[in-house]
């Protein structure tokens, strides 16, 4: 796939980013090859390769079962208290007495 300076741009602008020309040309090729190099993975046949939920099992233990092996990294989904509304706002530099004020940085 060619990914044009013209879809460089057009990325360039949604993220707010000012680039000369060298670095959009530099960029288009760069694109241009990982979507060449995804092209060519896409042509694997993984057909036989199980699905993984994680690329590394190294902090598992290899005698529990698949779906035992990760749960070192959940944990459960439990209410807590929050800090209080009020004290939150007592930090904040500037509000307007609901949420916080912040300077403006986006300019357009």
């Amino acid at each position: 796939m060619k990914v044009t300076e013209k879809d460089v741009t057009y990325v360039a602008d949604l993220a707010n980013l000012e680039l000369t020309d060298q670095e959009r040309q530099n960029l288009a090729k760069e694109l241009s090859s990982i979507l060449d190099y995804i092209e060519l993975l896409d042509q694997l046949d993984t057909v036989n390769v199980p699905p993984m939920a994680q690329t590394s099992d190294r902090l598992a233990s290899p005698e529990k079962t698949a779906g035992e092996k990760f749960a070192y990294a959940r944990r459960d989904d439990a209410l807590r208290p929050s800090l209080p509304h009020q004290d939150a706002m007592k930090n904040a530099p500037g509000s307007d007495g609901d949420f916080f004020k912040v300077p403006k940085v986006i300019e357009r």
